[in-house]
């Protein structure tokens, strides 16, 4: 049941690793004969499937070693040696040992968790020199890694064109609305001006005076007998 359900995560992972967690891709260097430690961050819980595994022929994933529950014993996957991997934890750190190492040991591999039906993958390269011809691996690990590149980039480039374009949206939004107080107040303006010439017209209107009355002529009349 165990095996059965380990097969499963790694099928889904082989199909949907790229949705994975890759935040923190990294590439560990040794020589030949060395012994590497892999490392990532330990997120697992009491229901949690804990294991490393490693990508083949590009697209499949196959299990290296893993802990079926949180605080259980480590099993080595088939395929592999058991002697040469090792895993260990902590409470905040997964480990991967792997002891004299080959070119047929470089390559990529992943430490992961399957929670709750979900596989989350922190991809981790390996690159062992001292070997003049590249192992298939490695290459495949080169150009996944120049896959995961191109992705951050594009996805990168989209998000400033799409700053870009809100950055421009908020300007022409600005200056329309300056634009729009701007003729409002030189309408007001008008508009006073307007007011003040009608009120200055009035103060200096002068209506004509009334032509003044012509005395009349002191007459004396005298009487003839």
């Amino acid at each position: 049941m165990k095996n059965f359900t380990l097969i499963a995560a790694l099928s889904l992972c082989s199909i949907s690793w790229i949705s994975a967690s890759v935040s923190q891709y990294q590439t560990v260097e040794a020589q030949h004969g060395e012994e590497v430690t892999l490392q990532c961050n330990n997120i697992s819980k009491y229901d949690t499937q804990t294991f490393w595994s490693r990508l083949v022929n590009t697209t499949k994933i196959s299990c290296v070693v893993v802990i079926y529950r949180y605080g259980g014993n480590v099993t080595v996957c088939d395929g592999y040696e058991k002697g040469k991997f090792e895993m260990k934890s902590n409470i905040s750190t997964v480990f991967l040992n792997i002891k004299k190492v080959d070119s047929s040991d470089s390559g990529l591999y992943y430490c992961g968790f399957f929670i709750s039906g979900t596989p989350i993958l922190t991809p981790i390269h390996i690159k062992v020199n001292g070997s003049d011809e590249p192992h298939d691996d490695d290459r495949e690990g080169k150009r996944e890694s120049d896959r995961i590149a191109m992705l951050t980039s594009v996805i990168l480039g989209a998000l400033t064109v799409v700053l870009v374009l809100v950055i421009i949206g908020l300007v022409v939004k600005v200056r329309k609305l300056q634009t729009a107080d701007k003729e409002d107040q030189n309408r007001e303006q008008r508009e006073n001006v307007g007011r003040d010439e009608d009120v200055n017209y009035a103060a200096v209107t002068i209506r004509p005076k009334a032509k003044r009355r012509e005395r009349e002529p002191n007459v004396i009349y005298a009487s003839t007998r």
